[in-house]
């Protein structure tokens, strides 16, 4: 057994690596960037090194300060949680040459699933479906075009190198063809060093079907049943369940097949996950392999009873799995929402903020994966998943409702979360009857009922006996205080009314946060977050219309067009490429044309 492992990463999965650490008695070693000093999982663990500066560049993807962390503090192990270098070939490598071993799967087979284009070919010669497309890059956007009249529309472009929704555009028509070919490229160069992109068609209204698998290094291979993760925004997941309410044990043992034949085919070791999609016929395709413990492993971790970094430990030491296949069983229904700090009533804009309240769910069948405090402040240079909420019950109906529950319990004060997102779409019909929710996610509908959830939001920690004296926006003048009426106990949140020039204010600062015309006035294009331009598509003196696109600003580690709120020409453009904003800077401006 090992004495220390490093984990090489931040936040709740560092967390929920540590307590299966100290559960086996091996010592945890952490590591933080400098605005991670008071991160939460810097206190969880034995001991921490600091790594460098903030931006993930400069410390969390510095491999080399990584392994010097990892020789000073005695470990012996190195766990790569998931994002950052989990997915890093040359990484696992540097870890191994170093004399540490790697709680992963090996580097040949991380480079070769690692690149899309290689994976797919290795599992169409293995047998593996895979979905209609290229298996080499596309060089150009003729390529693309060429495509779409031999496949026909729409297409997925999708980074080579890519992963976690991050690279993937759709091209509905050919006049999308060289805007989606070029944002692809460029997303693919910045999350992943690799501009290289391929195609596939796009499957429309697909479940998104993944199985989770386990493999040691004595030639064992087993899946643990499959996850449904087709709730997604912009690509990436938000709710994920196991079983998926279309898979049946006949498709589930065909799916399972599967996965273990493409986890043989690339020589897999530790756990790993095969994406792929279900149409509605009940085709299945091999979309790709994620080499490392997914976010989601939690609901699988609730219906078998394993703990699935407790098997990749045992893995890396050499030994076999703790069970095979005729072992494996799936008890129940498991259900986990990705709570993100991100607005869904306002397209999921990032809301980076200090967490100024927390309190989490509790009792039976509850399970909170969580790195934030209250003080703790939600950076936009990370991710935004601040916590993951996952519920286990008998079924799926017994799940849902559970989940309804838990999230009700569930206080985040300071940044908006998706926590009154999951309360609207969770009790939609779409879901309660099991179905994809094709257009509902992003829907005016259900960002409606979101905005009157966030609306009615605590802003003190909530109770059932709470009183509500005004309605409306109010200031916090006490915390909770404890009254008797006639007997009965209250706790009662003394508040006054928003004064009339705060109100105003607040509301000029939401139109500034939002886009479009704001804090300067009706002719400024403002940033609606705090981040990075990574484009600019307008030039001073340009002719505009509505909704064309001015920059794309990248916060919290997604892309986010600002655009223009009416025709005119483009004037005093203040921004360029690299260049960080602020919320409700001002652009541009919009001159002339009609407002």
């Amino acid at each position: 057994m090992f004495d220390k492992v490093l984990v090489a990463n931040r936040g709740e999965i560092a967390i929920r690596v540590f307590r299966t650490l100290r559960e086996l008695g091996i010592g945890a070693v952490g590591v933080y960037s400098e605005g991670d000093r008071a991160a939460l999982h810097v206190a969880y663990a034995d001991e921490a090194f600091l790594l460098g500066p903030t931006p993930a560049a400069e410390s969390y993807l510095a491999a080399e300060r990584i392994l010097d962390a990892a020789q000073r503090s005695g470990a012996q192990a190195v766990h790569p949680g998931y994002g950052f270098l989990a997915e890093n070939a040359a990484f696992a490598r540097a870890v191994e040459e170093a004399g540490l071993v790697w709680i992963g799967p090996p580097p040949a087979a991380i480079e070769l699933m690692g690149n899309k284009t290689a994976a797919r070919t290795a599992m169409q010669q293995a047998g593996v479906p895979i979905i209609p497309g290229t298996t080499d890059p596309v060089g150009s956007v003729d390529e693309l075009l060429a495509l779409g009249d031999e496949l026909g529309y729409p297409l997925l472009i999708k980074a080579a190198a890519g992963g976690g929704g991050k690279g993937m555009e759709v091209v509905e028509a050919p006049d999308d063809a060289q805007q989606a070919f070029e944002r692809a490229q460029r997303q693919g160069r910045s999350y992943f060093a690799n501009p290289d992109v391929y195609v596939e068609k796009l499957i429309v209204d697909p479940r998104h079907v993944e199985v989770q698998v386990l493999a040691d290094a004595h030639g064992n291979v087993v899946h643990l049943g499959e996850r449904d993760c087709t709730i997604q925004r912009r690509h990436q997941k938000l709710v994920e369940e196991t079983p998926s309410p279309a898979v049946d044990e006949e498709l589930r043992r065909r799916i399972g097949a599967i996965g273990v034949e493409a986890a043989r085919a690339c020589g897999y070791r530790s756990a790993g996950t095969i994406e792929g999609l279900l149409t509605r016929d009940g085709e299945y395709f091999f979309m790709e392999m994620n080499t490392r413990i997914q976010v989601e492993h939690t609901v699988t971790e609730m219906v078998t009873g394993l703990d699935l970094v407790r098997e990749q430990i045992r893995v890396a030491l050499g030994e076999p799995l703790s069970m095979r296949q005729e072992d494996v069983e799936l008890r129940g229904h498991a259900i986990e929402c990705r709570i993100n700090a991100e607005d869904a009533a306002q397209g999921f804009l990032p809301a980076s903020a200090p967490v100024t309240g927390y309190r989490e769910p509790a009792g039976p069948g509850v399970r909170v994966d969580s790195g934030v405090a209250a003080g703790y402040e939600v950076s936009a240079a990370y991710d935004p998943m601040v916590a993951k909420l996952i519920v286990h019950g008998v079924d799926r109906e017994h799940a849902r409702r559970r989940m309804l529950r838990a999230l009700d319990e569930f206080w985040i004060a300071g940044p908006t979360t998706l926590i009154g997102f999951h309360k609207a779409l969770l009790s939609h019909p779409c879901f309660v009857a099991g179905e994809t929710c094709h257009g509902v996610v992003e829907s005016e509908e259900l960002a409606a009922r979101v905005a009157e959830l966030d609306a009615g939001a605590p802003v003190a920690a909530p109770s059932n006996n709470v009183l509500q004296g005004t309605t409306g926006p109010v200031r916090t003048t006490e915390r909770v205080r404890t009254v008797e009426v006639d007997g009965r106990r209250f706790e009662v949140q003394l508040s006054e009314p928003e004064p009339g020039w705060r109100a105003l204010a607040r509301r000029h600062g939401e139109r500034a946060r939002h886009g479009g015309a704001g804090a300067g006035g009706r002719d400024s294009v403002v940033s609606p977050m705090q981040g990075t331009v990574l484009t600019v598509a307008v030039a001073d003196g340009d002719e505009v219309e509505p909704g064309r696109v001015i920059c794309v600003v990248e916060a919290m580690k997604m892309e986010n067009e600002v655009h223009a709120h009416r025709a005119g020409a483009v004037r005093n453009l203040s921004v360029e490429p690299g260049q960080p904003v602020s919320t409700g800077q001002v652009i541009c401006t919009i001159e002339g044309g009609e407002g």
